[in-house]
């Protein structure tokens, strides 16, 4: 007499072709993020304040240069 054992693993509990299409949208609804806007405005913010330093940090620069050059090649 043969007998037959079957074992199954338990990720193998739910079948995806077994899945109802209702709770796939519910899931799907789920996972939506939500943002707060101040947040993100904040961010913006401080974005700009970096461009603008670096900005002022490059123009600093730039005209030091360009003033130590003017002064070394009249001297």
């Amino acid at each position: 007499m043969l007998v037959k054992l079957t074992v199954k693993k338990n990720d193998q509990d739910k079948s995806l072709f077994n899945t109802d299409i209702a709770t796939n949208k519910d899931f799907a609804t789920d996972k939506i993020k939500t943002t707060n806007i101040n947040i993100l405005l904040n961010r913006v913010r401080l974005d700009k304040k970096r461009t603008l330093k670096k900005r002022i940090l490059f123009v600093f620069i730039l005209t030091s240069i360009i003033s130590s050059l003017a002064v070394y090649f009249n001297a």
